[in-house]
């Protein structure tokens, strides 16, 4: 009788603890956040991107920052650092389709415009998945240089 009690707590004990949930991450937000303007106008900025390895999602990460500066503006991170996109033109990126799909390709024109200068190594924040990963980066992003470019391009108004 004893030992069935002992093995029954045991199987109870057992069954409660897997159910338990192991997940332990908080929410994360996936928003490119400012970390600071520069005096010449460039933007520090954290973006994320994510890719089947660590070069693919840091690739990633510098086209979403420089994607969102385009056309969503930066409103998340330390106060004063927001901006408008500047691209701030109904259905921009359809409009201007074929050019913005040469503009991104990989190793492509967005590339002169993002540096990482302020990166460090280590400090960027990773997940892993089955399909690959998710990483954080600090880039730095030539606004001037980026609106220069597009309206010499003619894709923005001078």
């Amino acid at each position: 009788m004893k030992a069935l009690t002992i093995i029954s707590v045991a199987l109870l004990i057992m069954g409660a603890t897997s159910c338990r949930s192991t997940q332990t991450s908080a929410y994360q937000s996936y928003e490119t956040r400012c970390l600071g303007v520069e005096h010449d106008g460039t933007q520090t900025l954290l973006a994320w991107g994510e890719g089947s390895n660590k070069a693919d999602a840091v690739e990633q990460a510098r086209k979403n920052a420089v994607y969102d500066v385009i056309f969503n503006g930066i409103t998340a991170g330390k106060d004063g650092c927001s901006a408008a996109p500047l691209l701030n033109i109904p259905n921009a990126r359809e409009r201007f389709q074929e050019y913005f799909d040469i503009f991104f390709l990989d190793g492509g024109e967005y590339q002169k415009f993002c540096s990482s200068a302020d990166m460090r190594a280590r400090s960027g924040e990773k997940e892993k998945y089955r399909q690959g990963e998710k990483r954080s980066i600090t880039v730095r992003i030539d606004r001037q240089g980026l609106k220069k470019r597009l309206q010499d391009d003619g894709v923005l108004p001078k």
